[in-house]
């Protein structure tokens, strides 16, 4: 067995590895694009204006109520349709671009995560003392420094548990991403499987791998709350 993961043309061990890095690149590339998603996505519906809230609520609603597959395929055949159509009105004479899968699983992914991520964001918001804020004005305290200095590191403690859950099913949901031809570790361990016919064993190694991956972040997710934490005192 242990042959079918040794490197070169007897195994499959840079095949895998390969694959692997493709998934952590991918899900590193899209943290901050769906946080950026989510506090925005969080600040429109906590704002004032009607029409900026429903753009918030709306952005949330949809996202969240659609399969991460889906929205995948949508991304990916969509905006690469869109893209062509773009290039031919510029310029009629030139060749069709592909659109990149790596690029569509960022924003697929990063629209998902953006949207649960504004829910949690806004929830972390709604915890805070509001009291806190307006001492903050009480002292001529500018509405950025309140944010930046008062509200951001309470904001970012409430919120960590829910966004280092959302972190973990986006990694684990990096998968979706073999659909359209992405050369991600759930890719390669189906061309492993498709070529050597053993199904058990690369299956069974993919999954110890995305365990690893999630119990990685976990141990860093832990580290990162209770340094959040520090110097609060807990019931």
């Amino acid at each position: 067995m242990f042959e079918l993961f040794a490197y070169g043309d007897a195994g499959w061990g840079d095949e895998i590895l390969r694959g692997l890095a493709m998934t952590v690149q991918l899900a590193l590339t899209t943290l901050p694009v769906g946080l950026a998603l989510g506090f925005v996505a969080a600040f429109l519906s906590l704002s004032r204006l009607g029409v900026l809230r429903f753009l918030g609520f709306g952005y949330t609603t949809i996202m969240r109520g659609l399969p991460e597959i889906l929205t995948l395929f949508v991304v990916y055949n969509g905006v690469g349709l869109l893209l062509n159509s773009a290039i031919r009105w510029w310029n009629p004479d030139s060749d069709a671009v592909n659109f990149s899968p790596f690029a569509a699983g960022v924003i697929a992914l990063g629209m998902v995560f953006g949207a649960f991520a504004g829910e949690v964001i806004r929830g972390a918001f709604n915890s805070l003392d509001a009291g806190q804020a307006e001492a903050g004005r009480a002292i001529g305290m500018t509405q950025r420094q309140i944010f930046l200095r008062i509200q951001l590191p309470q904001l970012w403690r409430f919120a960590l548990p829910g966004l280092g859950n959302l972190w973990i099913n986006m990694l684990k949901d990096t998968a979706l991403v073999s659909v359209i031809a992405l050369d991600d570790l759930m890719r390669m361990t189906k061309v492993a499987v498709g070529v050597t016919k053993q199904p058990f064993t690369f299956y069974l190694v993919a999954c110890l791998i995305y365990w690893v991956l999630c119990l990685l972040s976990e141990l860093v997710l832990d580290r990162m709350e209770r340094r959040a934490n520090r110097g609060i005192r807990r019931a």
